[in-house]
């Protein structure tokens, strides 16, 4: 059986989003100059039909009135990126985690590589909040959206300021 892909762009404080659904189900969102952003032609056909929900979530969420997405996911990756990503869902919101504490959270405290590693490759970034997950000590570091995304987006979620605020 072969999958549909649709796909729409939205608006929101961190650039236009591309959101796209594999078999109307949420699968992937992509920000401008994104690290790992794939080819546009993999997007499939254009299409907001399917994004209704995952955009008033969005759109909730960047109001300061959502904290905690509740979408269902079409999420591809190895074993071992679907546990990170999941660790990734039960960071609550305005609170961020170590590479070594999910590493730890997932029973192998010495994987903290492999951590960043898949966290890096969360394909649904703001919804699978892979933003909240910081350096050793409290740096900030890698983030497929970019640092400053990843700095506003943890101001926001702080109550530091408002989505469509920078900090430039």
């Amino acid at each position: 059986m072969t999958s549909t892909i649709r796909h729409t762009v939205v608006d929101s404080p961190y650039d236009p989003l591309t959101l796209v659904a594999v078999d109307g189900v949420l699968s992937r969102i992509h920000m401008t100059g994104q690290r790992h952003r794939p080819p546009e032609e993999t997007f499939g056909t254009s299409d907001p039909r399917p994004f209704t929900e995952a955009v008033r979530q969005l759109d909730a969420y960047f109001a300061g009135e959502l904290t905690e997405f509740d979408l269902p996911l079409h999420l591809v990756g190895t074993p071992f990126q679907l546990r990170v990503w999941e660790q990734l869902r039960l960071i609550p919101y305005g609170e961020t985690r170590t590479y070594g504490e999910l590493a730890e959270a997932l029973g192998n405290p010495a994987a903290s590589r492999a951590v960043g590693l898949a966290n890096g490759k969360n394909p649904v970034g703001i919804v699978v909040p892979c933003h909240r997950v910081i350096g050793a000590g409290g740096s900030l570091t890698g983030y497929g959206g970019g640092l400053d995304r990843k700095r506003r987006l943890l101001a926001f979620e702080a109550g530091e300021q408002t989505a469509d605020e920078t900090l430039f």
